[in-house]
């Protein structure tokens, strides 16, 4: 089987045949349609990013994945062979992972992708949904609070605001102008493109600017951001920090909400499995809008 390894001395994945991993009792084995790229696969690829990690040897990349199943442990319900579905890897150490031709994966982590839904396109929802979704989850009841999203027109950002505004959150998104309509039609009930004071109950720090923005967060406020970050507390804002989990049932309804035409699937581009040095690259210039896939 081929995957797109990450090992010492390179600073861009490397194809190489691996052995399949194993089926255990819970797992599901399937054949990938489509996996997607994101920054954390492209720091994952150099070695700054296997020393964070503490990687030896050669490990496997990406996360994100659709694709058919085409065997099921003894012991999995809910599934069957032939069954299109979604799901999340987190294991930065396997051997191989989602950019590859198959991958196993815990039952409990993926979902099936819903009739009308691409199922090259759904690659590019587990990742950065669940992220907005469990950082959203931190928040508690949005009646009566404000709630700023950074980075609103990104992959992370783009869903929390969708999500947010779904749940009652009254939503300001931080974007650049030429990201207003997107933004805005996402959910946003305002869009700024600079940060204020101290003016929301809550900010979600899609964008990772960490301490610039906690002034933003009014005094006894809120501040989610996602790992690595080192904002520090002041004015009793409490900082919480999200580190996404794969989430079988909850990537379901993430599914079924994008089905609905509640989530917008945003695509990149499309590029095959040998020539993913070139999906890296564009990932890691920045300023994409959408995700890049990869297919077998």
């Amino acid at each position: 089987m081929r995957a797109l390894i990450t090992r010492a001395g390179a600073d861009t994945p490397v194809l190489t045949d691996v052995e399949p991993a194993p089926l255990g009792p819970t797992g599901l084995r399937i054949r990938i349609s489509a996996a997607a790229v994101n920054p954390i696969d492209v720091f994952l690829a150099t070695e700054r990013g296997r020393a964070v990690f503490g990687l030896r040897g050669g490990t496997g990349l990406g996360s994100d994945l659709t694709g058919t199943v085409i065997e099921a442990g003894a012991q999995v319900d809910g599934f069957a062979i032939g069954d299109r579905v979604a799901a999340l890897d987190r294991d930065p150490a396997a051997p191989s992972r989602a950019h590859a031709e198959s991958i196993v994966v815990a039952a409990a982590d993926a979902a099936r992708v819903p009739v009308g839904l691409d199922p090259l396109a759904t690659a590019s929802i587990p990742l950065n949904a669940l992220a907005a979704r469990q950082g959203l989850d931190l928040l508690g009841p949005p009646e009566g609070r404000s709630l700023l999203v950074t980075g609103a027109a990104g992959a992370v950002g783009g869903y929390a605001v969708a999500l947010a505004a779904r749940a009652g959150w009254r939503v300001t998104g931080l974007a650049r102008a030429r990201d207003v309509d997107f933004v805005s039609n996402a959910g946003a009930d305002q869009v700024v493109n600079e940060l204020p004071g101290p003016a929301y109950d809550v900010v979600l720090d899609a964008a990772a600017l960490q301490n610039d923005a906690i002034p933003a967060v009014r005094d006894g406020g809120v501040y989610v951001g996602y790992p690595g970050q080192s904002a520090e507390s002041v004015r009793r804002i409490q900082i919480k920090s999200v580190v996404t989990q794969p989430d079988g049932a909850a990537l379901g309804e993430l599914l079924q909400l994008a089905a609905d035409g509640l989530l917008e699937l945003r695509i990149a581009g499309t590029v095959s499995l040998t020539d993913a040095a070139a999906a890296y690259a564009k990932v890691a210039s920045g300023g994409q809008r959408g995700r890049w896939l990869l297919i077998p």
